[in-house]
């Protein structure tokens, strides 16, 4: 009889941050964490604060095997939808982390939707709330992407993108109306 093998699981998890804004590109993140990850400050990215998230967000660019963030421009979003954007973006996040030679056997991506990937991929409703993985992606990409909007909120400052990240509030909606749109507001979305 031969010995029973065990196969390690290495787990990439994939999240997007930016698919509801009217302004602003789209960014996913792709983390692979170890198994002596301190997994107890990991939650969905929208439960943390701001400073508690880039806290959480140095500790896994830290200590992660493996992580990536990617983008697609407000210019892609608009040729080709959100939804292909975001895939695309998603797809380029896995692309940095197997450049990185971090080894992957399951992908794992929050939402109903999957990217096209090499390797075996699942969809996981919910995941920014349940896996691990998925958890670090989420606080990644909505970290990057918020870090990102404070930036070109000094280069358009008219818009606001500090205070609401792009999202469509009253107050964006007003801005909008006031001054026309920013060359970073996203062409083919109803503002």
């Amino acid at each position: 009889m031969s010995p029973s093998i065990t196969r390690m699981v290495y787990i990439c998890g994939i999240d997007e941050a930016g698919r509801g804004p009217i302004a602003g590109p789209v960014c996913a993140a792709a983390v692979v964490l170890p198994k002596q990850f301190p997994f107890e400050i990991l939650a969905d990215s929208k439960k943390l604060s701001p400073k508690r998230r880039t806290a959480v967000a140095e500790v896994i660019k830290a200590q992660s095997l493996g992580w990536a963030i990617a983008w697609s421009s407000r210019k892609e979003i608009d040729q080709i939808n959100i939804l292909q954007a975001t895939m695309c973006a998603m797809k380029r996040a896995y692309q940095k982390i197997a450049r990185q030679n971090v080894p992957v056997n399951l992908i794992l991506v929050d939402g109903n939707r999957i990217p096209e990937m090499p390797i075996p991929c699942q969809c996981v409703i919910k995941g920014d709330d349940s896996v691990y993985e998925i958890m670090a992606a989420s606080i990644l990409a909505k970290t990057a992407r918020d870090d990102l909007m404070t930036l070109l909120d000094t280069r358009y400052p008219l818009w606001g993108f500090a205070q609401h990240k792009g999202y469509p509030t009253k107050a964006h909606r007003q801005a909008c109306r006031i001054h026309g749109l920013s060359p970073i507001h996203r062409r083919t979305f109803s503002i």
